[in-house]
């Protein structure tokens, strides 16, 4: 039986007062009933049960080394890369590792397009997309304030005027409805806290037709040096957006570590 939050800090408040009421207060040293107290209200955010549309979306359980300890479909939910892994994202070896060029070159984009990074980071993607579609606006969307002014930054100096950063939230990248020709996650969707709430945010986002392009290192294989959280299977991915009124089209099979899939919003 699953007990619900408000019912367990309940339960959990009644047996401190009962700790305190049976137990003599002077043969307790304060620091072991501040542990005691401790112990019971800062439990991992996951333990205690939440609103009843995300259990019925997700399911939780204990964390293994790199994740949340909260399930989707099966797939437990990495942790997140913060904007101070920027330095890896730019590194000087990463379009030899990964064929960034190639996978550009593959958009499906016209001059007029509106493209969306979602995750965008250091702008790796975004400012090498942006000159491809000088009629349509790149959106760079981020929930880093840190990232968000880089990403400002970077732009201003770099003199786009097509760019637009956009302060997203962990269930939905705030972009305008029937607007986005092509969105992009690179390595971002297996950390996304609430895959689903943002899958059908994006799906709004996109018009009749528009794409989900997931690049994503490959779960399939075992050699590619990358912690396996933080890799996708072509079936998982499929069977998760596919829930979430997308198909997918494409899996591009010319980049050397990563997945290329493509997936079209289902009208």
């Amino acid at each position: 039986m699953k007990v619900k939050g408000n019912d367990r800090r309940e339960n959990m408040s009644a047996n401190l007062k009962f700790l305190t009421k049976s137990v003599k207060m002077k043969s307790i040293p304060l620091i072991l009933i501040s542990l005691f107290f401790i112990g019971l209200f800062s439990k991992p955010s996951i333990v205690f049960a939440q609103n009843e549309k995300e259990e019925n979306s997700y399911s939780f359980q204990t964390p293994s080394r790199d994740g949340t300890g909260k399930f989707y479909l099966g797939r437990e939910i990495s942790q997140i890369m913060g904007f101070q892994g920027m330095q890896w994202l730019e590194r000087a070896s990463r379009e030899r590792e990964e064929g960034v060029s190639a996978a550009i070159k593959n958009l499906p984009i016209s001059e007029e397009s509106n493209v969306a990074d979602i995750g965008a980071g250091s702008g790796y993607y975004i400012f090498r997309i942006a000159p491809k579609v000088p009629k349509g606006k790149v959106y760079a969307v981020e929930i880093q304030d840190e990232a968000l002014k880089y990403l400002d930054e970077k732009s201003e100096e770099l003199g786009f005027q097509n760019v637009v950063a956009v302060k997203g939230n962990s269930y939905s990248p705030n972009l305008p409805e029937n607007t986005i020709d092509v969105a992009i996650m690179v390595d971002v969707y297996h950390e996304l806290a609430y895959p689903k709430e943002m899958l059908q945010s994006i799906r709004r986002s996109l018009k009749s037709g528009g794409k989900l392009i997931l690049i994503e290192y490959r779960g399939e294989d075992a050699s590619i040096p990358i912690k396996p959280l933080h890799k996708m299977t072509e079936k998982q991915a499929e069977k998760e957006l596919k829930e979430n009124g997308y198909r997918l089209v494409k899996n591009g099979k010319f980049l050397p570590i990563q997945h290329y899939l493509i997936f079209e919003k289902i009208d």
